[in-house]
């Protein structure tokens, strides 16, 4: 798996994981249309709240411009069923509890905090295209008005 960010130009890796539903997704189901997969490190934690409302707020522009939007942790399913339903959000949450997304897309890598070093899940967007390869990417993002830029580059 790779150690970096895949980069605009490399084919987006395969998935299939379970949703805040329970149901199994997968990249493929979404092949011919664009798709906005983002990731962050933990539900219902305050940056990763203002950056799923955010997306939520816009996720009628999204569909207007026929975007989808997949959100992507390491939580339980039920976790995320939780964080979807207070959260009132318009956009399925898959997990990856196991990081073979996570690791594919190269977000899982050594974070410091407060002098402490661990893995985790750097907070990434990726804009894939209808033929599965990435558009663009955004990086090590900040949550504030985060979709809104990714919304501005569509």
């Amino acid at each position: 798996m790779p150690k970096t960010f895949l980069k605009a130009g490399d084919k987006a890796p395969n998935f299939k994981l379970l949703s805040d539903e329970g149901k199994e997704i997968s990249l493929s189901d979404f092949k011919g249309q664009r798709l906005i997969v983002y990731f962050y490190p933990k539900a219902s934690t305050p940056g990763c709240t203002v950056e799923a409302c955010e997306f939520r707020d816009k996720q009628p522009k999204f569909k207007t411009g026929q975007v989808g939007v997949l959100g992507i942790s390491a939580d339980p399913v039920k976790t995320l069923a939780n964080f979807k339903l207070k959260q009132k959000l318009n956009f399925p949450l898959l997990s990856d509890p196991d990081h073979k997304v996570i690791e594919g897309f190269g977000v899982w890598q050594l974070k410091k905090f407060m002098g402490r070093t661990y893995m985790g899940i750097v907070r990434s967007t990726f804009l894939i295209g209808p033929d599965g390869k990435i558009e663009k990417v955004w990086g090590k993002v900040s949550t504030k008005g985060h979709a809104a830029e990714v919304l501005d580059s569509l």
